[in-house]
């Protein structure tokens, strides 16, 4: 009997689950009516005491059931926010529980459509969860994978996710080539110079092949963080005066407002109670009041949501509306591409700088990279395809599956380790 290994793609916007075996090529599992993704998003329903997860999660959310939405999960590890708890109804859960209910899922799904049991695994992880701290950026793996061993999986390994990327990519190269991988998702952007070629497939041990890994942890919920602050956040009130002029309204309810994984933190009586007190105080107090009324009624997520669209739309238009209304909020305003490229402008920078410290410490230069592999969602930005063309221009540019490649590779790790 052929023996199936599996790569779990578990990612701060999106998950997939792969699997390789025999002498079939690496596929992705069906996850969600169909699709191969999953939204990494849970949602605790108060009105029917259950969980949701993925595109269902999201639903439930928008059409406005009572309850809990929790998105962004991936990016509380190592962080001081996975010691934290978060209400849900009368429970008090923590972080550790919520990914662990989220992994859980997964594995169930994928082995209801295998129809069988899954016990080893390899995991993706970004070469950087926690930028200049190594500290904590072990403990985010270790966090992770407790998480994941909590769910039955006796046998769990880490692959770095561009390089997981090559892995699938190296499947269709027919020569050598010397690559490096872009992989820009939704939390974080990591990079890879690696040679690929049918002999280096082959092989058991590729770590001579890899020239060099480098990450930061910037992706698309950054953008989407810059892209409210710059744009949205101001008609709420952000970054105007209390009405005596003698300081700024606070920032800082603002900024969790704009941050996928921080909205949930506002959702208290303490925040609410501070919010109230900016109301009180604010010179434009009309603005400040629709910020409150947004978390009063806990629509964080789905103005969140708003901002994320746009920011798509902008990735095909020169501009885009945004409009957003709920109980006494109105909110509508006009967003240019060239808004959105001057809000993530030193976020671009950040990974253009990135790149060129990977590749300087692969010892080669752009001239010597003859492909450019990009990978992950984010990569559809145009401000960060811009960057990545302008710096291997004479690069062949090679477009992989955005949301899928990551997991097959990862399965084809699980294939050469546990084979």
């Amino acid at each position: 009997m052929t023996r199936t290994h599996c790569g779990m793609d578990f990612g701060t916007s999106n998950s997939t689950f792969a699997v390789a075996g025999g002498n079939a090529p690496a596929r992705l599992l069906p996850l969600e009516d169909g699709k191969p993704t999953i939204p990494s998003a849970l949602f605790f329903s108060f009105e029917e005491d259950t969980v949701f997860f993925g595109r269902q999660a999201m639903n439930e959310y928008v059409t406005g059931a009572d309850g809990r939405l929790m998105r962004s999960i991936k990016s509380v590890l190592g962080t001081a926010l996975f010691a934290d708890t978060t209400r849900v109804k009368r429970q008090s859960l923590a972080f550790s529980d919520i990914l662990g209910f989220f992994i859980a899922e997964l594995k169930r799904r994928a082995e209801a459509s295998l129809g069988e049991g899954v016990d080893e695994i390899v995991c993706g992880r970004p070469v950087r969860f926690v930028d200049d701290d190594d500290e904590a950026d072990a403990l985010a793996q270790r966090q992770l994978e407790e998480a994941v061993r909590a769910q039955g999986y006796r046998h769990v390994e880490f692959q770095f996710e561009p390089i997981a990327a090559a892995l699938d990519y190296e499947q269709h190269v027919t020569q050598e080539e010397l690559a490096l991988v872009a992989d820009i998702g939704g939390g974080t952007s990591d990079f890879t110079v690696i040679r690929v070629s049918p002999e280096r497939a082959r092989a058991q041990d590729r770590k001579a092949d890899i020239l060099a890994t480098g990450g930061v942890h910037i992706g698309g919920t950054d953008f989407d963080r810059l892209l409210s602050l710059r744009r949205i956040m101001p008609l709420l009130g952000y970054r105007t005066e209390t009405a005596d002029g003698k300081r700024p309204l606070p920032s800082a309810p603002y900024y969790d407002l704009a941050t996928w994984h921080r909205i949930n933190r506002l959702y208290n009586a303490k925040s609410i109670a501070e919010l109230r007190s900016t109301v009180r105080e604010a010179k434009f107090p009309e603005l400040a009041a629709m910020m409150l009324a947004i978390v009063e009624d806990r629509q964080g997520h789905r103005l969140a949501a708003r901002v994320e669209e746009a920011k798509i739309a902008l990735s095909e238009a020169d501009q885009t509306e945004f409009r957003f209304f709920t109980r006494d909020v109105s909110l509508s305003a006009a967003i240019t591409l060239g808004e959105l490229h001057e809000a993530i402008e030193g976020a671009t920078q950040s990974i253009a700088s990135t790149i060129e410290n990977t590749v300087r410490a692969a010892g080669v230069t752009g001239a010597d990279i003859h492909t450019l592999i990009l990978t992950g969602g984010s990569t559809r930005v145009p401000a960060v395809s811009s960057v990545l063309r302008a710096q291997f221009p004479q690069s062949r540019a090679v477009e992989t599956d955005a949301f899928g490649s990551v997991g097959l590779g990862l399965a084809l790790d699980a294939a050469r380790r546990f084979r």
